[in-house]
């Protein structure tokens, strides 16, 4: 239904994100020692990082979990509520415990304390209360604690939930700056990412090789590259000599030349319209060099070449397409 009060509303708004954007850059002051400690624990792990949290907590420390796992920092998520109805044996000594809890007095949460310290493991608090039960158990407490919720009854988690999330990020991002971890370290945990396949894919993933290359002698007339060209329907072809060495490649804009100077289909020959040699790259370079190259001379083939500098291969810029690289 239409709102009558617009301006109501977005005022509201304003506010709720004023406040999200004070309770994160509050948390400024509070990387600190503890903070660093935090981040040693997680770098000394032989295990696996756990994340616990119940209700929005859960949600968040879900979240969590997936954006240590996604940069270096091996983590899972459990619900407390059923790791006291099994999935405790998820948790083991070489572990670390982060838990999350707004007023760190969470049922759930308290319940597995005794079982998690029993086993010896390192346990990271996130609460909003450093005196609480949780923060005072924990090895290290994060306090992510808020001056008010975003929400106007001050009663929904809000707020407090983006202060966990943002801090949360700052442990992950602190953990890969720590591990060295790259962007390949990152891609290969994304392969289906359009990320993971500009890192990951090779010039000699996508190139064409064999009878897929479009290939006409230098002596042959236009004609015949112009088949050749229809055949193998990568808008070029490359051309050898009588010694079979590569001399250069024939492209669509070579033959709009050819066409602007109404030159004879039949005896005009190719060495005579094409371009001396012609573009190269190696199969072993990442395809994401193959698209700065196309990029940068502003053309949509090159000739894939070995150490030898032998021709192997030739890539269209639509095998780039196709792959996702660009």
């Amino acid at each position: 239904m239409p709102i009558k009060d617009q301006d109501r509303i977005k005022t509201l708004a304003r506010k709720v994100l004023q406040t999200e954007a004070g309770a994160v850059t509050a948390l400024m002051e509070r990387v600190d020692e503890e903070f660093v400690r935090a981040c040693e624990i997680c770098l000394e792990c032989q295990g696996r990082i756990v994340v616990i949290g119940m209700g929005k907590s859960g949600h968040i420390g879900s979240k969590i979990a997936a954006t240590l796992a996604s940069t270096g920092s091996p983590a899972f998520f459990v619900h407390p509520g059923e790791a006291s109805h099994g999935d405790l044996g998820m948790i083991t000594g070489p572990d670390v415990v982060l838990a999350i809890s707004n007023s760190g007095e969470t049922r759930e949460l308290i319940t597995i304390l005794p079982m998690i310290k029993r086993l010896g493991v390192k346990l990271i608090s996130m609460t909003g209360s450093p005196n609480s039960t949780l923060a005072k158990v924990a090895d290290v407490n994060l306090d992510v604690s808020v001056t008010e919720e975003a929400c106007p009854l001050n009663l929904a988690p809000t707020a407090s939930t983006t202060a966990t999330l943002a801090f949360g990020d700052a442990l992950a991002v602190a953990l890969l700056e720590a591990r060295g971890f790259t962007e390949e370290d990152f891609a290969r945990s994304h392969p289906s990412g359009s990320l993971g396949r500009r890192l990951l894919l090779r010039v000699g993933d996508l190139m064409h090789t064999g009878e897929g290359i479009p290939r006409i002698q230098a002596d042959g007339p236009l004609s015949e590259g112009l088949l050749e060209m229809t055949r193998k329907g990568l808008g070029m072809t490359t051309v050898f000599d009588e010694r079979n060495q590569l001399v250069g490649v024939f492209t669509d804009g070579d033959l709009r030349r050819a066409i602007d100077e109404s030159l004879d289909l039949l005896t005009t020959l190719m060495r005579d319209v094409m371009t001396p040699r012609g573009r190269t790259i190696q199969p072993d370079l990442l395809a994401a060099e193959a698209v700065r190259m196309m990029q940068t001379y502003k053309i949509t083939s090159l000739l894939v070449v070995d150490e030898k500098d032998q021709l192997v291969g030739v890539l269209h810029i639509h095998d780039l397409l196709r792959a996702g690289v660009m």
